[in-house]
């Protein structure tokens, strides 16, 4: 980045927080045009980092208790926990433990920062057109000493020189509903054996999630209205059950497994505010939501699955669901609450 560039920019962003002291940096960053990633570039408090991010991901675990945040803009993920080594296939990576569950979608990865932001410490990860892709916070229970060791061992050296890609236009483009074989895609989605042959469904016939909701097999999907995401989270507190919440982009998904124990409404804002887990979700953002239902080799397995009026996935919620074993009754019960009230 030019250094007239970078000082322009860094003028109108501290005019922007002195005029909106409550926006968050992705808002600033949507209200001024650039990325997220050039407003934490402009920051000479904050160090990029080298683009190798599988190591720096296999060092996280050393830092101890963290907090992990993946979002998109109408759901933010927030988990504490300690990281695992992760593993890579291509530019597939996994990390999975009873803490920290996430699927990393490195293809479009660019840039890594460790970020200071009112004295509060983070490595975060940005795609090429400078969106926010995963976030890594120190709590009061990490290893600062292993974090600075971090940073220094992953620091660049050279200038914060970004180069940004410009966004496409975004939104998903489908073939006709005619236009595909739905007697064989029907049939096929009846003798899914696991719910990760989805993806591979949707794929195989070229389509989009929202579009396989229209053409599913009849009795396999059922539109319930939007304001049911509301109860589905009490029933759930009120319950307590164990489900499982997940939230993504195009380059991380990540996945709590545990209760809901404390709802608060804030304006257009339903939040789950737990120790170890917080969610987000602006629910007016919504624009369908769906029960849908998906055959294993241990029987139906019951999601609630929420999409944007441009037919982005915003969340999906299941049922706790643990190898070799049937899914939770109780989950199911609430399912059916849902589908009849």
């Amino acid at each position: 980045m030019e250094t007239i560039k970078a000082t322009t920019l860094r003028e109108k962003f501290n005019t922007y927080k002195i005029e909106n002291p409550k926006s968050r940096i992705r808002e600033a960053a949507n209200q001024l045009g650039v990325s997220e990633a050039e407003l934490i570039g402009i920051n000479p408090e904050n160090i990029l980092l080298l683009p190798e991010f599988s190591a720096i991901l296999n060092d996280i675990p050393v830092l101890g208790e963290v907090m992990a945040l993946t979002r998109n803009d109408n759901a933010v993920h927030e988990r504490h926990g300690i990281y695992s080594k992760a593993s890579f296939h291509g530019q597939i990576g996994l990390i999975t433990n009873p803490d920290i569950d996430l699927r990393l979608f490195m293809a479009n990865w660019k840039y890594a920062f460790a970020v200071t932001e009112n004295q509060r410490k983070s490595i975060q990860f940005f795609d090429n057109y400078g969106d926010a892709i995963h976030k890594i916070y120190l709590t009061e229970n990490s290893n600062s000493d292993a974090y600075d060791a971090l940073v220094e061992k992953h620091r660049f050296n050279g200038p914060t020189d970004l180069k940004i890609e410009l966004k496409p236009f975004s939104a998903t483009v489908e073939i006709l509903d005619d236009d595909v074989d739905q007697i064989n895609f029907q049939s096929d989605w009846k003798g899914l054996q696991g719910t990760h042959d989805f993806f591979g469904l949707l794929k195989k016939y070229n389509i989009s999630r929202l579009q396989s909701m229209r053409i599913a097999p009849k009795g396999f999907v059922l539109q319930i209205s939007n304001e049911k995401v509301d109860k589905l989270l009490k029933l759930i507190s009120e319950k307590k059950l164990e489900f499982m919440v997940f939230v993504g982009n195009k380059n991380c998904l990540q996945i709590h497994t545990g209760k809901a124990e404390k709802i608060i409404r804030t304006g257009p804002w339903l939040n789950i505010l737990d120790p170890i887990f917080n969610l987000h979700l602006n629910d007016t953002s919504i624009a369908s939501l769906w029960i849908v239902k998906k055959p294993t080799n241990l029987g139906l397995v019951h999601s609630i699955e929420a999409f944007d009026k441009e037919g982005n996935l915003i969340i999906q919620f299941f049922g706790k669901r643990k190898p070799n074993i049937p899914e939770d009754e109780n989950w199911r019960l609430v399912v059916k609450q849902l589908e009849t009230e």
